[in-house]
């Protein structure tokens, strides 16, 4: 559970239901479906986000004169006095009732990498990923640059993929990766089978990328840094090189268009090296809250 994630919900949505019940029975019931929520007590969200969420409730209970309630001030009181940590917990949940639940840094950059966050294509693709199963069902998946795991384990939980790989390659994100997985049930002895791999793009070699036998290849929020392009199509471009045309993988790359320049050269480069891409455009459903200012765009290669 997190800011980006019901059971929060928008308390602007509340503002006539509270003015409509001047009880405090609406406002213990928001309460207790967000901060004394069970998987909020369990995987708790930001402390910043909670304090904001609080302080907005409590103004709202106020200016439409319902009655206190203690419960809402005791709750404000737990979170001003703790500490700031640099981790917190964020929670999405799936269409089935689910949820997962990650641990990941406040900071979008920490330790050299932005890998430690999720970032909206990761969303993007989960969102897609179950509303197109089929691409997963009884098949291997292999994740490239995996960070801290939403999309991965979204279909893990979904879609009955055979067996997952997901990769990275900084120390850190892959600890946290590990943790992760592990914390909503994913293990190598479970069906899908998955496994954390440390893939270094500069370094891999077509016989480790021949042994992940891969049906279907994912990456989200990976082309985002000019000096790692070149590395990524070289690798994209040997992986539809290690099998026939009749056992090519299929290749789904999404990407957050923050730098046009960028993401142009990605796609000129990618046929410089022979590689075709189609642009997948119908439309998902929303079923995670995120910010859906920036254009995404999700393509297929192919060769």
């Amino acid at each position: 559970m997190h800011e980006s994630q019901t059971p929060f919900p928008n308390v602007h949505f509340l503002e006539e239901d509270i003015q409509n019940n001047k009880s405090s029975e609406l406002i213990l019931d928001v309460l207790k479906q967000t901060c004394l929520h069970s998987l909020c007590r369990t995987f708790p969200p930001s402390l910043r986000y909670r304090r904001l969420f609080l302080s907005e409730l409590i103004r709202r209970q106020e200016a439409a004169d319902c009655e206190p309630l203690d419960e809402l001030y005791d709750a404000l009181a737990e979170v001003v006095g703790a500490e700031e940590t640099a981790e917190c917990y964020k929670s999405y949940l799936l269409p089935c009732g689910d949820a997962i639940s990650l641990l990941e840094n406040v900071a979008l950059i920490s330790e050299g990498t932005t890998g430690l966050v999720t970032w909206e294509a990761a969303l993007y693709m989960a969102e897609w990923a179950l509303d197109h199963q089929q691409v997963f069902t009884g098949r291997t998946v292999l994740e490239l640059g995996s960070g801290v795991g939403l999309t991965g384990i979204a279909i893990c939980r979904s879609c009955s993929p055979k067996r997952f790989v997901f990769t990275d390659c900084h120390p850190t994100v892959l600890q946290k990766l590990r943790d992760n997985i592990q914390q909503n049930g994913l293990t190598e002895r479970l069906s899908p089978a998955v496994s954390v791999e440390e893939l270094d793009w500069t370094t891999v070699t077509e016989e480790q990328i021949k042994l992940m036998e891969a049906d279907t290849v994912i990456a989200a929020d990976v082309v985002y840094d000019p000096e790692i392009i070149e590395i990524l199509v070289k690798l994209l471009s040997r992986i539809l090189k290690c099998w026939s045309a009749e056992r090519l993988p299929e290749i789904l790359i999404c990407s957050t268009i923050r730098n046009p320049e960028t993401y142009s050269s990605f796609k000129q480069q990618l046929e410089k090296a022979g590689v075709s891409h189609h642009v997948i455009t119908e439309p998902i459903r929303h079923l995670f809250p995120y910010n859906r200012v920036s254009s995404i765009e999700m393509i297929k290669l192919y060769r």
